[in-house]
């Protein structure tokens, strides 16, 4: 994928956080691409982990398992997600 890709996918990564978990008063451009998506970045909790994975496998069809070691990094930020999400659609 070139940059512009990524930077698409990356705002697609997070328009589908911002619906997925109801975020209102939150733009695409309130979320730092680098920036943790738990704890001290955007403050989610394992809730909303669940949330968001379901909301990936529905848009992606990936899952991503709890049971994973490598979730937790792919759920570091959007970026990390964005790799993931990249990273399957050349696998794939």
């Amino acid at each position: 994928m070139d940059n512009n890709e990524m930077t698409e996918l990356h705002n697609e990564i997070k328009e589908l956080i911002i619906e997925s978990l109801n975020l209102e008063g939150v733009g695409a451009d309130d979320i730092d691409t680098t920036a943790p998506l738990f704890g001290s970045g955007l403050g989610l909790d394992s809730i909303d982990a669940l949330e968001l994975g379901l909301a990936i496998k529905g848009r992606y069809g990936l899952v991503l398992s709890a049971d994973d070691q490598d979730a937790r990094r792919h759920f570091a930020s959007v970026a990390a997600l964005a790799e993931f999400v990249a990273s399957q659609r050349t696998a794939g």
